[in-house]
């Protein structure tokens, strides 16, 4: 089957009636019900908590899920490299926060050229010497830059360290010429997947905290933030209740994964609010083994930082999934005698659904069992 498009080896199975079962695989799969049901519960839940979402694109890098997402109502979205902002503004997003400094002189050539395209840009800083840089780099391209003062919050990552450090790096960009402040950031990664509400919420309260103090400070300097930007899909919940946050980063939402089940979102609901839309669609490649067999995914296909990926569907009740290769992995059975015949498919839960996804070409949209649209996972990349 030949690619069309560059859409991938299952271009010929869009419409296909089951086609989902004819598919090449490994390939990700999104169920594009459960996923138009995440992007309405996130709105119904936004809208009663006052809060607006930028939602983070690192977690699809792709230009289709973002279209969808501000037609549901986001204001833009977030992107972690410079890349990802290239595609997104290439796409015509408008409105994109770049959420981590962007360092080196090829790179602000690069950002500061992308600012005269984009609508909306926008991108943090935590140091003055990077201030320092953009200011430059936006005079020479022409275009005032929009920069926002990332504050460490307590993750250690990037971020000032302190909330005097906030308020002299954001009166540094309100006197660059070429620079022009926008608001706050503070972002807690390290609390996203502490799966109990009531211990996330206390590590996370701390950080909130110091977030709040250092937006208070900056009124006090007369730099109010115009946003105060952060948050993830583990502290959504803490985020609407503390409103300290006004504009949301939640990315993995849309997806969900194996850690991301694992977590109380909203405190007393064991179930999370959001639906498993996204799984890896693979095929059992050899089955000459007594009490397992072979399929094509293993380290290539998903992330290895976190869990092992979940077996979702093809497989029988209490099978396990194990790493057994770099392009293999190990299907195990719990009763004797139980297999799976060759070329058989199985479908995994992805263990952690931003770095699986980015180690793909496409998303496969499916309803049912027909392949209705593959999208380009077009934001991927080193930048």
């Amino acid at each position: 089957m030949s690619s069309d498009r560059g859409l991938g080896p299952n271009a010929g199975l869009i419409g296909e009636p089951g086609g989902l079962e004819r598919i090449t695989t490994p390939a990700l799969v999104l169920r594009l019900d459960r996923f138009e049901r995440n992007l309405a519960r996130m709105r119904e839940f936004l809208t009663l908590s006052g809060l607006s979402i930028r939602p983070h694109s690192k977690t699809h890098k792709c230009s289709q899920i973002a279209r969808r997402q501000v037609a549901a109502g986001a204001l833009g979205v977030c992107t972690a490299t410079l890349r990802e902002a290239e595609a997104m503004v290439a796409a015509g997003i408008a409105g994109v926060l770049i959420t981590s400094p962007v360092v080196g002189a090829a790179k602000l050539e690069r950002l500061a050229r992308l600012n005269n395209e984009a609508e909306g840009l926008m991108v943090v800083a935590d140091h003055p010497d990077n201030v320092a840089a953009l200011a430059d780099a936006a005079r020479t391209a022409g275009a005032a830059l929009t920069v926002l003062v990332d504050t460490d919050i307590g993750m250690q990552r990037t971020g000032v360290p302190s909330v005097e450090a906030a308020v002299a790096l954001a009166a540094l960009i309100g006197e660059s010429d070429g620079l022009r402040f926008g608001g706050l950031q503070g972002y807690s990664g390290m609390v996203q997947h502490i799966e109990d509400y009531a211990k996330r919420a206390e590590a996370y309260g701390a950080h909130l905290d110091r977030l709040a103090a250092t937006a208070a400070a900056l009124s006090d300097a007369g730099t109010a933030p115009a946003i105060v930007t952060g948050g993830g899909t583990g502290t959504i919940a803490i985020d609407a209740a503390r409103r300290v946050i006004d504009e949301h980063q939640a990315g993995s939402f849309i997806f969900l994964d194996v850690e991301y089940n694992l977590v109380e979102i909203v405190e007393g609901q064991n179930a999370a609010p959001f639906a498993t839309a996204l799984t890896v669609r693979n095929s059992v490649v050899s089955a000459n083994a007594e009490g397992f067999v072979t399929i094509d995914g293993g380290f290539k296909c998903f992330a290895t930082d976190g869990p092992p990926p979940g077996l979702h569907a093809g497989a029988p009740a209490g099978a396990t999934y194990a790493y057994f290769g770099d392009e293999h992995g190990r299907i195990a059975f719990t009763r004797e005698g139980e297999t799976l015949p060759l070329g058989a498919q199985v479908e995994l839960v992805t263990p952690h659904c931003d770095p699986t996804v980015n180690l793909h070409d496409h998303i496969h949209a499916v309803r049912g069992e027909v392949i209705e649209e593959i999208w380009r996972i077009d934001a991927r990349g080193v930048l």
